[in-house]
């Protein structure tokens, strides 16, 4: 090997290192405006507004999402695409706060919330670990997860009006799956160089680790969840 390509490998190892320490920070910091919208959103009962409305609070979440998504994207090379990031995690809490507030109507609700804080935090190490051991090309994982996606969405949406318990546990366990999965496709491509902009990288892995969350929580509220 050249000396040249010696000091080009090191460069782009110290780069990619770079993003996945910078990625690791800006996760942890959006937590805390997720912690905040989910704690305002519970005390001003933000979610109840669509009570009996399910499919508007569908189209009016995800058209916001997206309109977050796409400046996101836009200024995400400056101060700006941090900044709408941390907005996004804020009204992600806000989401998240319909659910956290059924959990915590319930007796048991601080301990469901609590062993899936702590199942979500323990898929995230293991699939951390495991992204920066294997050596496999998972690249070619995109486009099934993107299948796997694509169904949980339609069956979601299906299951507004069918209501059926079976397929929401279904659904649930696929997205814990499917987004478990993802976390390690994600985590592996910026270790791999394929992702260059922590805060996209953020986005993506947040966007993981919420939806395991989430999944994780229905779960668990549908299997052990009471409202004594």
């Amino acid at each position: 090997m050249k000396p040249l390509d010696v000091v080009y490998g090191s460069s782009m190892g110290v780069d990619r290192q770079r993003v996945l320490r910078n990625t690791y920070a800006l996760l942890a910091l959006s937590m805390l405006p997720t912690v905040v919208g989910a704690w305002l959103g519970v005390s001003m009962n933000v979610m109840g507004m669509f009570a009996g409305r399910p499919l508007m609070a569908f189209m009016v979440l995800m058209g916001i999402s997206m309109a977050f998504f796409f400046g996101i994207n836009k200024f995400k090379d400056s101060g700006a695409g941090v900044l709408l990031l941390l907005g996004y995690t804020f009204f992600a809490g806000l989401m998240l706060s319909g659910i956290v507030g059924m959990a915590m109507g319930r007796s048991n609700g601080g301990a469901l919330i609590g062993m899936a804080f702590g199942g979500t935090g323990a898929v995230f190490l293991g699939m951390s670990a495991l992204a920066s051991t294997i050596k496999t090309d998972l690249s070619n994982m995109g486009k099934w997860l993107f299948v796997g996606l694509i169904v949980i969405l339609v069956a979601s949406v299906a299951n507004i009006w069918l209501q059926m318990p079976a397929l929401m546990l279904a659904v649930s366990a696929m997205a814990i799956v499917i987004f478990s999965a993802y976390m390690l496709y994600d985590l592996k491509r910026i270790i791999d160089g394929g992702e260059t902009n922590y805060v996209m990288a953020t986005l993506a892995i947040y966007l993981d680790v919420y939806n395991v969350f989430v999944s994780l929580l229905q779960l668990l509220m549908a299997l052990t969840g009471n409202d004594d």
